[in-house]
């Protein structure tokens, strides 16, 4: 058996367990999300109640972020995930509970506060070890991973929307939600590769004083790249099917549709993008993709019905990989990677956070659909800085 096949035998399990921690991931997130209407009629709750209910969510995220790599680096990917799904899954049961239960919003909000806080635990070990995992197979298969996520999503999204329509209990679907995702992380986690390649580099690295790396000016523009990324794909996912129907005038469904083609171009650049990456690298890739996204967003805005249809695949391919390849690249220097996959992810999530207020807020005074400009200006600023995503071997070879 050839060095390259055994190496593969040897990974095969970690990377399957790792598409199946980011899968769960997606499924928790997208149930909690799709009985979001219920919880809105439940506690009769007025959009601005809702919307702060959600702010719990984003706060939540915000600070488990930060903290996920100091302790990732401490005590490693798998454990930090355990812990994210620990306070995440039993997160989601308690908000179920107290809707059904108390009818207040407040008791809502510590559970889906504990939803934000474990997930972003657990985004960012996962994303560790996927680093891991990529870097023992030497492929960019990192994207790959992010489409499990994406397909989580998409199938948790359908399963609520199935359920509802059966009018299962919300208490019921997410309890059962906690209950099997616990079983299936635990399970995947105890197939992960360890962050480090033997204890005594765990401690040497541990130990050697560490600059943070909120002062690395090189993590700061790769976040600020994933930033753009993430701008990106949340903007499309919370605006592109109100674009088409208040911009293009189409009816709800077409407007569902547009988004669809989104969703599905993104995420085959996200499964056939690895060979595009393992052939050209990283930055030729990124620089044509985000031009891409650059070039869909004006179609969008500006083409007819059909052209703006077009433009949607084009830009859900140009979001396919900025925030995977982001992540591979804050974590090159492995005795570094959590506490700057930290940084990183924590940076790129802001867009999640800022974004919709910032389109709403442009959307009132130029139309939603010209409000979708600013995804092209966020993407031309990162064009500037993808050369900071090079890879190392691109580094030191001058490329």
């Amino acid at each position: 058996m050839s060095a390259d096949r055994a190496t593969a035998t040897r990974v095969s399990p970690a990377r399957d367990a790792t598409l199946l921690v980011f899968g769960v991931n997606g499924f928790a997130f997208a149930s909690w999300m799709s009985r979001v209407p219920d919880v809105k009629q439940l506690l009769q709750l007025t959009p601005g109640l809702l919307g702060l209910l959600l702010l719990a969510v984003s706060v939540g995220s915000l600070l488990g972020l930060p903290m996920a790599g100091r302790l990732a680096h401490r005590i490693g990917a798998a454990n930090t995930v355990r812990l994210g799904m620990l306070v995440a899954l039993p997160g989601i049961a308690c908000a179920a509970v107290a809707v059904q239960c108390s009818g207040s919003l407040w008791w809502v909000m510590p559970g889906i506060f504990l939803l934000g806080l474990g997930v972003g635990v657990w985004d960012v070990a996962q994303n560790l070890e996927g680093t891991i995992v990529e870097r023992e197979l030497d492929r960019a298969i990192m994207p790959w991973f992010h489409a499990a996520f994406s397909g989580g999503t998409v199938l948790g999204a359908l399963v609520g929307a199935g359920l509802v329509w059966l009018r299962v209990p919300l208490v019921a679907h997410l309890v059962v939600v906690a209950a099997l995702g616990a079983i299936a992380v635990w399970w995947g986690t105890g197939r992960f590769l360890p962050s480090f390649d033997d204890d005594a580099e765990a401690e040497a690295a541990g130990n050697a004083p560490q600059r943070s790396a909120w002062l690395e000016p090189r993590t700061l523009l790769i976040g600020l790249m994933v930033l753009a990324a993430a701008f990106a794909e949340g903007t499309a996912n919370d605006w592109m099917a109100v674009a088409f129907v208040d911009g293009h005038g189409l009816d709800n469904a077409l407007g569902v549709v547009a988004l669809a083609v989104f969703l599905f171009f993104m995420t085959a650049g996200r499964i056939l993008g690895t060979q595009l990456l393992d052939r050209y690298g990283r930055v030729p890739v990124l620089r044509i993709l985000f031009a891409a996204a650059i070039v869909g967003c004006a179609l969008v805005v500006f083409g007819n019905t059909w052209v703006a249809f077009i433009g949607c695949a084009i830009w859900g391919l140009g979001a396919s990989l900025g925030f995977p390849v982001g992540m591979s690249a804050a974590a090159d220097d492995p005795n570094r990677a959590a506490v700057r996959l930290s940084v990183v992810s924590t940076i790129g999530y802001t867009a999640f956070l800022a974004g919709p207020p910032l389109l709403g807020f442009l959307g009132d005074h130029y139309g939603i659909l010209n409000s979708l400009l600013v995804v092209g200006a966020v993407s031309v600023l990162a064009l500037l800085v993808v050369p900071f995503a090079k890879e190392p071997e691109a580094v030191e070879n001058g490329r």
